[in-house]
């Protein structure tokens, strides 16, 4: 996005999203149920978890140091049930997946790193027991960097685009659910263009929804299934008009799906968890990884604070990117990028970011609460604006204090 986003006089913006059965998406929540288990009974395990399907099987990969041991066979098989491959006539269920598990112990070369700060190994520890964690000064699991975001184009200021994509994948997955429309099966994506004037959303341009579905139902009735009960039930009337596009299984046919169709691994889709493309992206997954990977729970806490930020009324798009470095708990650096909406001064909106948020790990980890097992929820339909599913980091709760702080 440009600087000066809104000198922009017309542009188009598209966004996707995907199904709980998106095999990628079903990897993700495998992923993220195997945390929520473990984290139930430790909750100072470390989780570095990742999953991979297709035709048949299941494979689990990755790093675990817990003194906990969850039966994981059945969290995955339970976790795939629950997203709805229950018949063998999808080509993948629950019953009949192959299992295949390679987990290990932590690497203590990282556990050093993140056991305790190098700032607290510099300001006080010589002798220190690496073998425990230090709950108030533990060091970032990872370099690397993170980006937060918000705008007002939604009310739970998020990009009108990734809302709409998510609304659409929700609502297929209701209606396969309720029986609403029968012959749906859980596989599916979504995208939408929006065209804009002057950085304000104007109408609907494109609207295309993929859907997997039972071979023996006829293009034309899947058709307007999805167009009467999925699309005209998300999307505003006052966006659509004549000239929007509707593309449904734009190939014709989508039966075979799932993992029997496509391969799934965990954390390939970083742009659905986030903001659509619409924000710049630290590069890091999120699903699998327990809280003290920055690149999951620092961008918790950058979505937190861009969304107050915008709440408190200083911009009207803001983009926080924060960087760290493995061991240490400081950032390293702290950016904002406000687009040309900004109301006071850029200057101004980052000193209230450094005096109002805490980024380092133990801070976010202790603000959020997140050595509770509350992950495998964020694992479909994003990570953000879900204002419904009592996620802390989409709060506003530092808005008015930022608002009479910054005399607007």
């Amino acid at each position: 996005m440009s600087s000066t986003f809104k000198d922009s006089i017309s542009f188009l913006y598209t966004s996707e999203s995907v199904t709980e059965g998106h095999p990628d998406k079903l990897c993700d929540q495998i992923s993220d149920a195997i945390l929520d288990a473990i984290l139930t009974n430790d909750p100072l395990a470390r989780v570095a978890c990742e999953t991979c399907v297709t035709s048949g099987l299941v494979t689990v990969m990755g790093e675990i140091t817990s003194n906990t041991h969850p039966d994981v066979s059945r969290i995955i098989r339970d976790t795939i049930k629950e997203v709805g491959y229950d018949n063998p006539d999808l080509g993948f269920d629950y019953k009949s997946c192959r299992l295949i598990l390679a987990i290990q112990e932590q690497s203590s070369d990282i556990a050093i790193g993140v056991n305790v700060s190098g700032e607290a190994k510099e300001e006080r520890y010589s002798d220190y027991d690496y073998d425990r964690e230090d709950a108030d000064n533990i060091g970032a699991g990872d370099q690397g960097m993170v980006v937060g975001f918000a705008c007002n184009e939604t009310p739970e200021l998020m990009p009108l685009t990734i809302s709409l994509a998510h609304n659409l994948c929700l609502r297929l997955a209701f209606v396969r659910k309720e029986g609403i429309i029968p012959y749906l099966r859980p596989d599916g994506k979504s995208q939408v263009t929006v065209e804009y004037s002057h950085g304000i959303p104007k109408r609907v341009e494109a609207v295309i929804v993929s859907a997997q579905h039972s071979p023996d139902v006829t293009q034309d009735r899947i058709n307007k299934d999805i167009i009467d009960k999925v699309i005209s039930e998300v999307i505003p009337a006052s966006l659509l008009d004549e000239n929007t596009k509707y593309y449904v299984n734009p190939t014709g046919r989508f039966v075979i799906g799932g993992p029997a169709g496509d391969t799934g691994l965990t954390g390939r889709k970083i742009l659905v968890d986030t903001y659509g493309g619409v924000a710049r992206h630290g590069g890091g997954a999120f699903s699998g990884k327990d809280s003290t990977k920055i690149d999951r729970s620092a961008a918790y806490a950058a979505r937190y604070a861009a969304k107050n930020i915008v709440a408190a009324g200083l911009a009207d798009r803001l983009e926080i990117q924060i960087s760290y470095a493995i061991g240490r708990a400081k950032p390293v650096s702290i950016s904002i990028e406000t687009f040309g909406t900004n109301h006071v001064d850029n200057a101004n909106i980052l000193a209230l970011v450094n005096r109002h948020f805490d980024f380092r790990p133990a801070s976010i980890i202790s603000n959020f609460q997140l050595r509770r097992p509350i992950f495998k929820n964020t694992a479909a339909y994003g990570h953000f604006g879900r204002d419904n599913m009592g996620f802390p980091w989409e709060n506003v709760d530092k808005a008015d204090l930022i608002r009479k702080e910054a005399g607007i």
